[in-house]
């Protein structure tokens, strides 16, 4: 949606499958993911491919992966990245600006981009015999923009109109920017996907010529192509498109700035008149899958279903089903994320005078946890709902081009995703409890309110 990735604080992690969690896990179910039919290899020029057959349907999803988010913009060039992903629906020196956008239409197809932390993404979902154009038109764009003053002036313009819309008209946008920026004391991840205001004023070609010269090179990509497809001729297509970029300077690692140790418990509070019931969430900084060790990834993100994952999980059985406290309530672990990511609960509830209340109900159930445990009923459950979203994941190219390209572009490989199902099967009941023993401290969190404002006061 030609935007950043936004990570609301009240974004369930709950699977669109969790829906079908109410039953068993089929025997196999495990075997059906990791025997997925993945392949796997390198142009020559460095650019990663990546090709998963499934002939059920006639089309195929088309994504080129740039390791290249927010998280490696230049220090006071916040939403170049984001900014850029627009850019790159301009034109070239081969197509004219719109050209892109009308082929895709003239074929029925659909195309879009998304920006997040750690990479920007550009797909289409088109039928088989356009494959060939469109990798054609993808791999012009790598490196043949046009960028003129003319063209940066007025796009600017709309990614500023785009901030003003999605967070300064959004107060639950605007309070998780707060939050995520006291989250983080010292990573990129604590300024916002889509940039400062005052700094997005400022970007002009220079900037953009720079990230496009840096980031847009094809040993920075990841191309990944889901559908119906032949493998070799994915390949033949691919060295006979993409192959032909020149390969670019080899980027050095990326290597960002880590957390101090945190020893305070911070609270951020908003009030807004638009604000009608108030909410809070908690968060804590976690390992992610790059950077976890001993399965606790595997165990952060069954934590996260046990304990809000959806309507099965404790919070949502305890608070809205039994109690009649909240109105909506979860948890949710951002796993894929090249650095140390956060782990989130959420409430808000029924009624606007109980929000103390809803608070202290969620964090003994956290307590609950990090005191008893969890029991071999619900981890075995958490598990077949987490396996059943991958299993299910491969009716839709899409779904599965956006798992292999975001793990790809945050330090993960293709035998990690296949292996992940095995993994999750072998965590433990008392690796669950360590982690949030481990993790979910409260002396370490940082907690944002948001409150209606029925004041007429500034």
């Amino acid at each position: 949606m030609r935007s950043q990735k936004l990570r609301p604080r009240l974004l369930a992690a709950a699977s669109v499958f969790l829906l079908i969690a109410q039953f068993p896990l089929q025997a196999g179910a495990e075997a059906i993911v990791a025997k997925e039919e993945v392949a796997n290899f390198l142009l020559g020029n460095g650019m990663e491919v990546v090709v998963i057959p499934d002939h059920r349907a006639p089309i195929v999803t088309h994504m080129v992966w740039y390791k290249a988010g927010s998280a490696d913009e230049p220090p006071g060039k916040s939403g170049i990245a984001h900014f850029f992903e627009h850019l790159m629906f301009k034109g070239t020196k081969t197509h004219k600006p719109g050209e892109f956008d009308a082929k895709v239409s003239e074929i029925g197809g659909n195309e879009n981009a998304f920006t997040s932390y750690d990479y920007t993404a550009y797909h289409e979902t088109i039928s088989p015999d356009a494959l060939g154009d469109m990798m054609a038109m993808e791999a012009d764009r790598m490196r043949n923009l046009i960028l003129t003053d003319e063209v940066i002036g007025p796009e600017r313009d709309v990614v500023l109109e785009e901030r003003r819309m999605r967070i300064e008209g959004d107060p639950d946008s605007l309070l998780s920017e707060e939050v995520q920026a006291t989250l983080y004391q010292n990573h990129p991840y604590r300024v916002p996907v889509i940039g400062w205001m005052h700094e997005m004023e400022k970007l002009n070609r220079a900037d953009a010529t720079e990230f496009y010269d840096r980031f847009y090179t094809p040993n920075n990509a990841v191309l990944v192509v889901a559908g119906d497809v032949d493998v070799a001729a994915v390949r033949k297509m691919a060295e006979d498109t993409y192959g032909k970029v020149a390969r670019g300077p080899d980027l050095p690692p990326r290597t960002r700035p880590t957390e101090p140790e945190q020893n305070t418990s911070r609270t951020v509070t908003m009030k807004d008149a638009r604000v009608t019931l108030p909410s809070f969430g908690t968060q804590w900084v976690v390992p992610s899958y790059r950077t976890a060790e001993n399965g606790e990834a595997e165990a952060l993100d069954l934590l996260a279903e046990i304990l809000g994952g959806g309507t099965r999980s404790r919070l949502y059985q305890a608070l809205v089903v039994n109690d009649d406290a909240a109105s909506g309530v979860g948890a949710y672990y951002n796993g894929t994320m090249l650095d140390d990511t956060s782990f989130t609960v959420y409430g808000a509830p029924r009624d606007k005078a109980a929000l103390a209340r809803l608070e202290a109900d969620v964090a003994a159930q956290i307590q609950r946890i990090q005191r008893d445990g969890v029991t071999e009923s619900e981890l075995e459950k958490a598990k077949n709902r987490l396996i059943r979203s991958m299993v299910f994941a491969k009716d839709s190219p899409a779904s599965m081009a956006n798992i292999y390209g975001a793990a790809l572009t945050t330090g993960s490989t293709v035998e990690d995703v296949q292996k992940w199902p095995e993994r999750l099967q072998a965590i433990t009941a008392d690796q669950v409890k360590a982690v949030a023993v481990r993790y979910l401290r409260p002396r370490i969190a940082v907690t944002g309110y948001l409150l209606p404002d029925d004041s007429t006061s500034n």
